[in-house]
């Protein structure tokens, strides 16, 4: 519908507040066609107050801390500046912060800007309620009894007392919100807390001023909206009830008062006083006058007044349809503008009658909750966090005010309100049916909160007939369906099976072992699937607030319940109240798992899966913590539920030393690796290295003999190929180290695989610990998939009581001479039709990788595979999951119980056959996409000296890897490099590795620079970072390690929650293969700016649709011929003389970090001998790992079983070893045999002796 209003083009209004209040002031604003000014704070600079207002000014923009920084909203003075810098005309203060700070309200009057609220001298004089008191005497407005004056000391205040009679409360004159507020039952209590109570009034208000009232404990909370024209005509708006409150702080209001409804008389008799008050202080704007009722006697008592817009207004509108507080403010402050004399607002909202309706007249009722983000069952804590679904129903009958949204981060530095529901019916009744509905409907997942609470409110008795009194809430008993965390142990996540099955470089995630997984939540009768939590070392303690069947599978530790040991591999029962303790994994194995009967429903889906990776998914990303609460499903125990328990014979073994079933390839062949290279491979039992994770297990083992000198256009070292996918579990060797990738590793890249782990045998890669010892066992694809399904039919019988399930698991395969060789059919090259050479490589019994060409970047390879990978889609083959396209190569991802290798096969070779000779008429649909970038910037120069100060100094590309790459590739200088990088469009040839990264490459081939990886690895690098390994550039899309050579930044091609007109939550990524970039140069100013927007979803990439024609590209590069050639022989000497040059140079550094690494291992032995009696009880090393801190000394008690002793470092995480249950109260002897900060030890080797 057309906004109708005048255009008030003379007036800017500027908000000084934020979340839902100032989206809520906004609103009018933008319909009374008033320009908007918003302020705000570092976190929260994409707010939707900040995108919706016409301006948006930060406060405190160079203060960096941000605990600080968040209190911008109390800097009047920023405030004001904002004011005068911005032409504001209107300032409209919401609640809380200034809302009613008379100091502020007048410096805003000063700087003739009309203040949208009452005087300054009414709220000073309202805001001071020993002065209120006085005030509302002074007209008859009945008082609780009380003191008429603040109190002096604690013996003025008792004498006082007596004559009330006890219960008191004893009050702050200046607080509010139940604060400096305290009730004392006699005189000691009194005497006690009168002089803490005024220090904290002093800390809480700047003023100690406190006086005493009487309590009164059976007391409804009743106030009434008013509305003044600063003329004394002031008219009121009926009343709201808000006695349901827990401390003090309402929760639910509602309009008309149920109280009220039964008592018509004292209803007008309260309107008459609050009208009274208000015009004996000639008010002015909105403000609500607060008593309180003796819900036995009737009578009625002022509290205080509120001078502003109080939270609960919306209640007073739903029920006064038309009604808009926020407007009559603005519209009340405009006429004060043109008329600073005086005049009458005239609005049809000012008309009494209006609001004068008796009971049974009443047409509306509302209610209103505030849905906060904290918890009820830990004393209503705040719990800041992400909200990671966020879905509130849509009613004609709810008003819902917010500003959250999926992706929103409720931070600690604000009240945690998330949003207002108010419904409205024709009663109340009905009006409570409707909110027990959108309470059940409602979706805000993440943190705890309190809808749970609120909507067992709703169907309690007491709520439901209207006489909940303000202490309603002290005796309300709520438990949630939920645990809390009391120690979270080293790594305890969230997980489902199978994970996320996407490709793009989402990583699969989902548990480690998906076999004990499994197990366990067929224990406690949930699908196999089922979310659930993995740990990882250390065990975690828990508190059920519900009873709740569960099991717990994998490494051996020790469980118990209540004190009360209790089996693994078996269901047991944790009472309602119980603790649950799971200990620290002891002999072998790694991981350990715990199901729980009806999953963690509240824990959404994201891309899929509600597995925890990469800061996503999960319960907020992350490894839970102390504090955390997870809410449950369908949790109590059921005799229906079968098995009780598993056989011992099932039960899968942890040794310390592995076979692990593998298939060669896909890089297994003497194209890349030796044969003796090979068969040392097989032949080595490979040790686990410390520095393993859920992205990969790193092996210690000889170097690999490759067959290779350098990986050509892939990278300067054998390992080095042009990128392609990787298959899940598939062994990569990145440089001579490999690397399991498991659940989080990336699904692309640039270096040779050896083998692939069977899929029967992935589960083993969770067990292994640091110091295991791994040999490989090359099986056949058809033992591999025999493997999976015995496994499988081993699940299923404990699925369905019809089947009777085996003893134990299938043997392993019988040795057979097994074929090295991982290529499963080479079509030859036909270079008179001008088809290349296509090889299909096996890649574990789940993938295949196709091939094209030699190992050089070729348009038309990469558009051969285009066309290969449309017809596969095409011909939608059974049990594909997806394709992987990269470089000269796809990996063709399946399922192998759904079908054949052998058919795959076959289905894939003649889809490639039928493919036309050449791909030079072939055209591509795709999108031209510009980002913005800056060069030679300082986040990536940051990222380089942070490298240059913790890894290393001295290498070809540092200090300066643009310069670097213009020697590399025979310029003159850092400049040219830079512009041949932008001087030219690039196009994405595949999406993946990590979260969709890009890998790009300039069309230009004279624009086609290349560089080495940084070895080692970086450990950090900015998100939308650009760089260059190879002739291969990729954007990374999060802060993350990385080796590429770094030159620019940019917005990444990843926005997590979707936000913005490119994305979507289903589809986080921009990027595909073929779309072209193209590259705006911007500031490091602009970009700043660039990213907040893109960060509030409110950039929009330029997007232009467009077709890469290979015969208009190879025209092209025909008419560029002798340039590229001379670019080439450039490019040659610069790279011979770069890599000659970083050969010396690693060199150098290598021998400098080993003698360094002798050094401290022989001070280490030195130093290594016992520090005491090594006899007694001891806590030994869960894993070989470094010691990092020793947090205990000899003579030292342990106080608890969750005092931290030692922190170890392993895995690239610090790992807490705990004294535990069983050593409370000894005291410590002693350390172990070379047990000191910076040294070594290895599983099972004694930490701390005790006494």
């Amino acid at each position: 519908m057309a906004n109708t209003a005048p255009q008030r083009a003379a007036q800017k209004l500027l908000v000084a507040n934020r979340g839902e209040i100032a989206v809520r002031i906004l609103r009018t604003a933008h319909r009374l066609r008033i320009s908007t000014v918003a302020v705000y704070t570092r976190s929260d600079a994409t707010a939707p107050h900040v995108v919706l207002a016409d301006e948006a000014v930060p406060l405190q923009p160079n203060n960096g801390d941000p605990v600080a920084n968040a209190r911008g909203y109390l800097d009047a003075d920023a405030i004001l500046a904002v004011c005068k810098e911005r032409g504001v005309t209107l300032v409209h203060p919401g609640y809380g912060f200034l809302s009613e700070n008379a100091g502020f309200a007048q410096l805003v009057i000063d700087a003739g800007i009309t203040w949208l609220g009452p005087k300054p001298e009414t709220m000073e004089c309202m805001g001071l309620k020993h002065r209120a008191r006085e005030l509302a005497v002074e007209v008859a407005v009945p008082l609780v009894p009380g003191s008429k004056s603040l109190l002096h000391n604690a013996e003025e205040a008792v004498s006082l007392a007596n004559e009330i009679g006890y219960p008191v409360m004893l009050k702050s004159t200046a607080g509010g919100g139940g604060m400096g507020l305290v009730v004392c039952t006699n005189a000691d209590e009194l005497r006690s807390k009168f002089t803490s109570t005024q220090s904290r009034a002093q800390t809480l208000f700047h003023n100690d001023g406190v006086f005493i009232e009487r309590y009164i404990p059976a007391a409804r909370h009743v106030e009434v909206q008013v509305f003044g024209d600063g003329c004394g005509r002031v008219i009121h708006m009926g009343e709201r009830e808000c006695s349901v409150q827990r401390r003090h702080q309402k929760v639910i209001e509602e309009a008309p008062s149920p109280f009220m409804l039964r008592h018509p008389a004292i209803q007008r008799e309260m309107w008459a006083a609050a009208v009274r008050l208000a015009e004996h202080v000639n008010y002015e704007s909105a403000g609500t006058v607060e008593f309180l009722v003796d819900d036995a006697t009737g009578e009625f008592f002022f509290l205080e007044m509120n001078t502003r817009l109080q939270v609960e207004h919306p209640v007073t509108e739903q029920v006064n349809p038309g009604l808009d507080i926020v407007e009559l403010m603005i519209l009340q402050g405009l006429m004060k503008h043109d008329h600073p004399n005086g005049s009458m607002l005239s609005h049809p909202a000012m008309e009494q009658h209006l609001s004068d309706t008796p009971p049974e007249g009443h047409r509306l009722h509302a209610i209103e909750v505030r849905v906060y983000c904290e918890n009820p069952a830990a004393q209503f804590k705040p719990c800041p966090g992400v909200l990671q679904q966020v879905e509130i129903p849509k009613h004609d009958w709810l008003r819902v005010e917010t500003w959250v949204e999926t992706g929103t981060t409720i931070t600690p530095y604000f009240d945690p309100l998330a949003c207002k529901l108010i419904v409205t019916a024709a009663h109340r009744s009905e009006a409570i049916t409707r909110l027990s509905q959108v309470l059940s409907e409602i979706r805000i997942y993440g943190p705890p909160n309190n809808i749970e609470y609120l909507r067992a409110i709703c169907q309690s008795q007491a709520f439901k007939e209207g006489i909940a009194t303000t202490t309603f809430l002290d005796t309300f008993t709520f438990s949630p369906r939920a645990f809390a965390v009391l120690s979270g142990g080293l790594e305890t996540t969230v997980q489902d099976y199978p994970g996320r099955r996407i490709g793009l470089g989402i990583p699969r995630s989902g548990p480690m072992d998906s076999f004990a997984f499994r197990l366990a939540n067929i224990l406690v009768g949930n699908e196999p699937g089922t979310e659930g939590l993995e740990l990882t070392l250390t065990g975690c303690r828990l508190v059920f607030h519900q009873a709740a069947a569960v099991a717990v599978t994998g490494a051996s530790i020790k469980v118990s319940v209540n004190g009360e040991e209790a089996p693994m591999w078996a269901r047991i029962v944790v009472p309602a109240g119980g603790k649950l303790v799971l200990g620290n994994a002891f002999g072998t194995g790694m991981r350990m798992y715990l199901a729980i009967k009806g999953g963690f429903p509240e824990i959404p889906k994201y891309l899929g899966s509600k597995s925890t990776s990469l800061g996503l998914g999960g319960f907020q990303g992350r490894a839970l913590t102390a504090g955390d609460q997870i809410a449950l499903g369908d949790c109590e125990p059921s005799d229906a539920l079968s098995p009780l328990s598993l056989p011992a014979s099932v039960i899968p073994s942890c040794p310390t030393v592995w076979t692990v079933h593998v298939l060669a390839g896909p890089h297994c062949d003497s194209t890349f690796i030796t044969p003796h290279g090979i068969a040392e491979f097989f032949a080595t039992d490979w040790t686990v290295s410390s520095a393993s994770n859920r992205m990969g297990v790193r092996l210690e083992g000889p170097h690999i003999g490759w067959a290779r000198a350098t990986g050509g256009e892939g990278g300067s070292h054998p390992s080095n190929i042009l990128d392609n996918g990787y298959a899940f579990g598939t062994v990569n060797v990145n440089g001579d180290t490999p690397v399991i990738l498991t659940n989080e590793g990336p699904d692309m890249g640039g270096y040779a695989c050896v083998c692939t782990v069977a899929s029967a045998d992935l589960w083993k890669l969770g067990q292994l610990r640091a110091g295991s010892t791994v040999r490989f066992e090359r099986v056949s694809h058809a033992q591999a998939v025999d493997l999976l399904r015995s496994q499988n039919s081993l699940i299923k019988s404990f699925m369905d009581a019809s089947i009777s399930p085996p003893l134990a698991l299938g043997p392993a395969p019988e040795s057979e001479n097994v074929a090295a060789d991982s290529r499963l059919h080479i079509v030859p090259a036909d270079p008179a039709q001008g088809r290349p050479c296509v090889v299909f490589r096996q890649a574990g019994d789940s993938a295949v990788l196709v091939e094209f060409g030699e190992m050089t970047l070729d348009f038309a390879i990469r558009a051969r595979i285009h066309a290969f990978e449309t017809e596969v889609r095409r011909r939608a083959l059974p049990g594909v999951w997806f394709l992987a396209p990269c470089i000269r190569s796809t990996m063709v991802h399946f399922d192998p119980l759904a079908t054949s290798q052998a058919s795959l096969l076959a289905a894939l070779i003649d889809a490639e056959s039928s493919l036309p000779s050449t791909v030079q008429s072939l055209e591509f649909p795709g999108r031209k996409i510009t980002f913005p970038v800056v060069l030679d910037d300082r986040w990536n120069r940051e990222a380089l000296d942070k490298y240059m100060r913790s890894i290393r100094d001295n290498a070809v590309y540092l200090p300066s890897n643009i310069e670097y790459l213009a020697r590399n590739n025979g310029l003159t200088s850092a400049q040219d490099a830079l512009k041949q990088l932008v001087g030219t469009d690039w196009l994405v040839l595949g999406v993946g590795f990590y979260l969709a990264c890009p890998f790009l490459v300039p069309i230009d081939p004279r624009c086609r620079l290349v560089g080495q990886k940084m070895n080692p690895s970086r450990t950090y690098t900015p998100r939308g970072a650009i760089g260059i390994a190879g002739v291969v550039a990729a954007i990374y899309p999060i802060e993350s390690p990385g080796g590429y050579q770094l030159y620019g930044r940019t917005l990444p091609p990843w926005q997590t929650w979707g936000k913005g007109q490119d994305f979507s939550p289903d589809s986080p990524w921009l990027l595909r293969p073929f779309d072209q970039v193209a590259w705006e140069v911007v500031s490091e100013e602009e970009y700043v700016q660039l990213e907040a927007r893109f960060d509030a979803g409110q950039y929009a990439f330029k997007v232009e649709e467009t077709t890469f024609s290979m015969a208009e590209y190879a025209a092209f590069v025909e008419s560029v011929t002798d340039e590229i050639t001379q670019f080439k022989a450039r490019q040659a000497n610069g790279i011979e003389h770069e890599e000659a040059r970083e050969r010396e140079l690693f060199t150098q550094w290598d021998l400098q970090r080993r003698a360094e690494l002798d050094a401290r291992q022989a001070q280490a032995s030195v130093a290594d001998g016992p520090t005491g009696d090594e006899s007694g009880a001891c806590v030994a090393s869960s894993l070989t790992a470094h010691i990092w801190k020793i947090k205990c000394a000899p003579g030292d008690v342990v106080n608890s079983a969750e005092q931290v002793l030692v922190i170890l470092e392993a895995m690239k995480t610090e790992v807490n070893i705990e004294a535990g249950e069983e050593h409370v109260g000894r005291r410590v002897k002693g350390f172990g045999r070379g047990v000191r900060e910076g040294g070594s030890v290895s599983a099972g080797d004694p930490l701390v002796y005790f006494e």
